[in-house]
């Protein structure tokens, strides 16, 4: 086509008294048929076609039809390890495509998209460095939503089916989602006027109640704490599953918000509901609802910490110890997926540490292997909490404890701030106070165990004090060393008054009569574990002298 030609082609399209040059105009759809070319928008649409690859492509089409057809065999693997290793080779460092670019390859399936969008955006908030923007933050909410409202309004059980270990995650992700969203709002210093005017105009995105009210939907709809009764007391929980509840998907997003609610309960600071919503769940017996390795360690966490803020230090232990155990044991079943892994590993770490203060402040017999490992990990750290170092108790709760946050937004029209620590703050303070009330303990009962009978003058003279705050200090140790424990029960909060002591004494007159009340160890259990480990030992030498 020669010049005069061309110019004849865009003399309809721009009129001279208002073309600007510096102004973009699209050409009319003609004037690309007369030359044959493609629109922008057309181009866009065909070479989204190219830029998501063939692997994603066919697996995006497989894991829908699987999805469709309720495959759960398939899902498993292909959420496990399909979508893993392709995030790997194609999106480290970027998201997955969005769900406008993928749509044409799954017929755009609305259901599937919703799906799709919640694995997108639980990537965004992993793996992409500076992590999601606000706007991002919105649509998952939204996409949240979507998911939520499809499950809980339809007449009957939806036709989907997930492994537990997908029904779980959407959970655990909704809750941590809603918890980065309140520490983020909560960073004023960093945010434009554009982004504080938003969340200003949007108080409802991301609420506390919004998210309670999704929990406590699925709790109701599922009737997961009539099954758990009914399974606690013999019974058969189909018989008051209702329809919803014998579905296995409800039935397990049911359980998940239970333990959901444990959780947001313990980042708000409620310890006691926090326990008291696992009133129908047996803590210290594993639960058929429970075949989910990280939804198990999760619930052991909150509940070990809540203990341990209640001042339930005897079940706080046991918690502790008897996770750290199952850990230990089931390591290699954590190392098939390394972002659980990790996870699972941090998780780990805090509750040693946990286990540590605990025993520290309530001293008491545990599993050997747990206590070796404690010894080997954070012996030091536990000396310098015997010898009243303030500053190790509050580096090692600051390391453990959850990120507690605010149930409410931040006043937006008071002057820029950082508010997203005022409640670790405050948690920190009550653990701090409780801490400093006990902190002559562990040497009062390094000296009560040197004696029978000593005069109230000589042991207030050996930690400097006079007999009057001294006796205080001994009814403080009378005080702390007995708290509630469980003893039998479906209900965490049930229990019964023990003396944790090793050491008790009464006071005659001016006199401290000391007994000692440690229970013997069991010497034949520590033999036969060890023989057992000596015999795992021989078999595993002898497999590999024979391949």
């Amino acid at each position: 086509m020669d010049w005069a030609s061309t110019a004849a082609v865009y003399e309809d399209v721009y009129v001279e008294s208002e073309y600007d040059p510096y102004a973009y105009r699209a050409p009319a759809q003609a004037d690309y048929e007369m030359r044959g070319e493609v629109r922008p928008e057309d181009y866009e649409r065909t070479y989204s076609q190219y830029k998501v690859p063939d692997d994603v492509k066919r697996f995006l089409i497989f894991f829908r039809k699987c999805i469709n057809e309720q495959n759960v065999f398939e899902i498993q693997n292909l959420y496990d390890n399909s979508f893993v290793q392709l995030t790997e080779r194609y999106f480290k460092a970027s998201p997955w495509p969005e769900a406008e670019e993928i749509s044409q390859h799954v017929q755009d399936d609305a259901d599937f998209l919703i799906l799709y969008k919640e694995l997108y955006y639980r990537h965004i908030y992993a793996a992409i460095q500076g992590g999601p923007t606000i706007e991002q933050r919105f649509d998952s909410y939204f996409n949240y939503c979507n998911l939520f409202n499809y499950i809980l309004s339809a007449p009957g059980p939806v036709p989907l089916e997930l492994p537990n270990q997908w029904l779980w995650d959407i959970i655990d992700e909704f809750i941590y989602q809603f918890q980065s969203f309140s520490q983020f709002r909560s960073i004023l210093n960093k945010k434009t006027e554009t982004e504080i005017d938003m969340l200003r105009r949007n108080p409802k995105i991301w609420n506390v109640h919004s998210v309670l009210n999704v929990l406590h939907c699925l709790v109701d709809k599922s009737n997961i704490n009539q099954q758990l009764e009914a399974y606690a007391n013999g019974g058969d929980p189909d018989s008051v599953a209702g329809e919803f509840g014998r579905h296995s998907l409800y039935k397990m997003l049911g359980y998940s918000s239970v333990v959901g609610l444990l959780r947001l309960h313990s980042l708000l600071g409620d310890y006691y509901q926090a326990v008291k919503v696992l009133e129908n769940i047996e803590l210290h017996k594993k639960s058929l609802y429970a075949r989910v390795p990280a939804c198990q360690i999760t619930t052991c966490y909150y509940v070990g910490f809540a203990y341990m803020m209640m001042r339930r230090y005897a079940d706080a232990i046991r918690t502790f110890s008897n996770i750290l155990l199952y850990i230990q044991r089931t390591r290699q079943l954590f190392l098939q997926r390394t972002c659980q892994f990790d996870q699972i590993t941090k998780q780990t770490e805090q509750m040693y540490t946990l286990l540590a203060i605990c025993l520290v402040l309530h001293p008491q017999r545990i599993d050997e292997n747990v206590h070796q490992h404690l010894r080997e990990k954070f012996g030091e750290k536990m000396l310098r909490m015997q010898r009243g170092e303030m500053a190790e108790f509050e580096s090692s709760f600051s390391f453990a404890c959850p990120k507690f946050l605010s149930p409410v937004p931040p006043a937006y029209d008071a002057p820029l701030a950082n508010y997203h620590k005022e409640p670790f703050m405050l948690q920190l303070k009550v653990f701090m106070d409780e801490v400093q009330q006990q902190v002559l303990i562990p040497t009062i009962r390094s000296y009560l165990k040197l004696y029978t009978t000593m005069p109230i003058a000589k042991l207030a003279a050996f930690l400097d004090t006079n007999e009057d705050d001294f006796r205080a200090c001994l009814l403080c140790f009378k005080h702390k060393m007995k708290n509630v424990v469980w003893i039998r029960g479906t209900g965490g909060l049930e229990g019964e008054f023990q003396s944790g002591s090793e050491v008790d004494f009464y006071i005659d007159k001016d006199m401290i009569h000391i007994a000692d009340t440690k229970v013997a160890r069991r010497y034949g259990d520590f033999f036969i574990r060890q023989i057992h480990k000596f015999e795992e030992m021989n078999r595993t030498l002898k497999t590999l002298n024979t391949a």
